[in-house]
This record gives C-alpha cells, structure tokens and sequence, in this order.
C-alpha cells in the first residue's frame, strides 16, 4: 500500500500550504482572521483531503476527497488573487503560487480520474512518487 507521504499531489499541495503560511506572515495584523486566515485554511484543507481520501476504504469514498481537495484548491487560488488585488501579496510571487495551483490542479484531476475507473486503490508508480534520495 502506497504512504501518503510517497503521493507526489499530496507532497506538492504540502509544499504550496508551507509557501502560504510563509506568505501570509506578511499580511497586515489587521487580516490575521480574515484572508489570512481563509487562505491558509483554504490551502492546508488540500492535503488534508487529500491524505483523509487516501485512506478510505473504497474508490468513490477517496474520489470525493480528492474532489474535495480539487475545490479547496479552487478556494485557495480566489484568495490568492483576492491578496494580490488587496496588494497582500506582490503580483509575481502571486503569479507563481497560482501557477503551482494550476498545476496541482491538474495532478489531482488526473489521480482521481484514475481511482474513478480503476477496482482498486492505485499503487505506488514512478509518475505519483517522487524519487527517493540516498546519501
């Protein structure tokens, strides 16, 4: 069975929700509860459906979390523009945060297309993995 931590959506969507709560240090103070506080929960809801699908016991069940993870995504990406109109967030770093969001987009799309048609719970490949590092 594959480790969530192996799903390279799940490491990406980790990554993008790591690069929000760093962005959003430099909110004012005044937003900590409003679009800060959307945004960060907005994006660190994309792993955390993704991780809870996961492990459920039948495909549809993890399909409507990966679904589930497509609009928390979806969320994330308004708030990013909404913080760059706000000029929260400076339009390049901006840009790129919504460019990972495309691209995951994409990933998790792609994955629960494949649970969808698939009897079983996709096992680990080298296109869901990253490769593994030694030293």
């Amino acid at each position: 069975m594959q480790r969530l931590t192996e799903l390279r959506v799940w490491q990406q969507a980790h990554q993008l929700t790591l690069a929000v709560y760093g962005a959003t240090k430099t909110f004012p103070r005044a937003e900590q509860f409003g679009v800060s506080s959307q945004l960060q929960r907005a994006c660190a809801s994309v792993p955390a459906n993704i991780a809870e699908g996961s492990k459920r016991r039948s495909n549809s069940d993890y399909a409507r979390f990966l679904n589930m993870a497509e609009s928390s995504l979806a969320e994330t990406e308004y708030h990013l523009i909404l913080a760059r109109d706000l000029k929260y967030l400076p339009v390049d770093r901006a840009t790129t945060m919504m460019d990972e969001c495309n691209d995951l987009a994409k990933r998790i799309a792609a994955l629960r297309e494949k649970v969808e048609r698939s009897g079983n719970v996709p096992k680990p490949s080298t296109v869901d993995r990253q490769p593994s590092t030694t030293t």
